[in-house]
């Protein structure tokens, strides 16, 4: 006892000596020494903090046993319990009320992936529960609704208007703690291709988001959501300067599908496209600076077919929204409703072209199990080639099974079969008539740029 009497003396001495400076900081005016206020984010948080909820589930998720505990023998022999098959699984994220009156708040899809009771904590400690409105994994948007007076709800600013350099802040709950803000600026704008999400258009900030944050606030320094907090690039976990919001107005139109329907129904034109880099804007002769995709497929009957749309149409404007890339026509389009009515600029020949076109719902092309024409295209999924592509004439082959005997014969996803036993075949009804009664099948194909021959037998 004498010990810890001791031990407590000079720790009392250091809170004292670490307590002083901070009582007499906290007695400081706010102003500095020419007696003018000092910069704060206080008046703006304080509006801005009670429309930031704590977001917590329940889930129940499937355990992974040792495959012996299965065996009722084993588990005797041992006196072993019956294995657990099920466990309860928790989780903590952020929110942000977005509709005070209907009690709407908008969060990360991940964050309530899969949960059985979702519970949300309000800035003044209330605790409710809440019921999943609906969610998009493709955005990793999602809706969930409580029912409550007295809550407060961020403004939405223009999230088109934000730029690199902008003040912003991220308000959240990581690891359980609390609100929590940091601060920092937009590093960049309509960042894609990372592989996060199935639709990109990310702003990426310094202003650390950690687990938690994950469906928090992002914010400008007018209080205004800018987005919402998502992920963070980082080998460790822990936050190394990027993250990654997705843009309000990205997500206020997941948000609009969702509580109208319940679900996205995501539109579609039916053609592919690439980026338009210095070498093709030069062979297309487009003059530098210019920054928009390349349309090299268009499918057969498709929306952008009856449109007029063309492959080498270089589309720079959607709506007279910019198009920089392939990604970003994309993300544009899949995030129109079904039925929307699109004008896109494009460039054709040099010259500038308006067409209209309607979004129609994505339409996946039939396919045909290889196995029913013949024991050798077993494990292959084939397709008119002209159903993907107008120009193209042959079976295209779109998925193979490992180890299956289409995989043991060669074939690979994205061969094009342009003819079988000498025979040419423009889609997969010609391939079967091709085929039939042959033991053996002499394949001619095109792989990327190549031309070959495949001997099954």
């Amino acid at each position: 006892m004498r010990f810890f009497a001791l031990a407590r003396r000079p720790l009392r001495a250091a809170l004292l000596v670490l307590l002083l400076p901070l009582s007499a900081a906290a007695a400081l005016p706010a102003t500095d020494s020419q007696g003018q206020p000092l910069p704060t984010l206080a008046p703006m948080l304080e509006r801005v903090l009670p429309g930031v909820v704590n977001i917590a589930t329940t889930a129940t998720v499937p355990v992974a046993d040792n495959p012996l505990l299965a065996d009722p023998f084993f588990r005797e022999f041992f006196n072993l319990p019956a294995p657990r098959r099920r466990r309860q699984a928790h989780s903590l994220g952020s929110g942000v009320v977005v509709d005070a009156g209907a009690g709407y708040i908008l969060t990360n899809h991940h964050v309530i992936d899969k949960a059985d009771e979702i519970t949300v904590t309000l800035h003044d400690g209330r605790s409710l529960t809440a019921r999943l409105v609906g969610a998009d994994p493709e955005t990793d948007v999602a809706v969930i609704q409580v029912e409550a007076v007295g809550l407060t709800a961020i403004p939405m600013a223009d999230s088109d208007q934000v730029r690199v350099g902008d003040f912003v802040v991220a308000i959240g709950n990581p690891f359980g703690l609390g609100q929590t803000v940091t601060s920092g600026i937009v590093s960049a704008v309509g960042r894609s291709g990372l592989g996060i999400e199935g639709y990109e258009d990310f702003i990426q900030t310094d202003a650390s988001i950690n687990p938690g944050n994950s469906g928090g606030a992002l914010v400008n320094l007018r209080g205004e959501l800018v987005g919402i907090n998502t992920a963070i690039l980082s080998r460790s976990g822990g936050n190394v300067g990027i993250g990654f919001a997705i843009p309000i107005r990205m997500a206020a139109q997941i948000m609009r599908q969702l509580i109208e329907h319940g679900a996205v129904q995501r539109g579609a034109l039916g053609a592919q496209a690439q980026d338009l880099t210095p070498a093709l804007a030069q062979a297309f002769g487009i003059g530098p600076g210019v920054r928009g995709a390349v349309i090299t497929r268009v499918r057969k009957g498709s929306a952008a077919a009856r449109a007029g749309l063309k492959p080498g149409d270089v589309v720079v404007a959607i709506n007279g929204r910019p198009v920089s890339n392939a990604n970003a026509l994309r993300t544009i389009i899949g995030l129109l409703e079904v039925g929307t009515e699109v004008k896109l600029r494009v460039l054709r020949d040099g010259r500038d072209h308006t067409i209209t076109a309607r979004v129609e719902p994505p339409r996946k092309p039939p396919s045909h199990a290889g196995g029913k024409l013949h024991p050798h295209l077993a494990g292959a999924r084939l397709m008119d080639a002209d159903e993907m592509d107008s120009d193209a004439s042959g079976v295209l082959v779109a998925e193979v099974a490992a180890g299956s005997p289409a995989a043991a014969a060669g074939l690979r996803p994205g061969d094009l079969i342009t003819a079988a036993n000498r025979r040419v075949v423009r889609n997969v009804a010609e391939l079967a008539k091709a085929v039939r009664g042959r033991r053996a099948l002499l394949l001619n194909l095109r792989r990327g740029n190549a031309s070959l021959f495949l001997y099954l037998r």
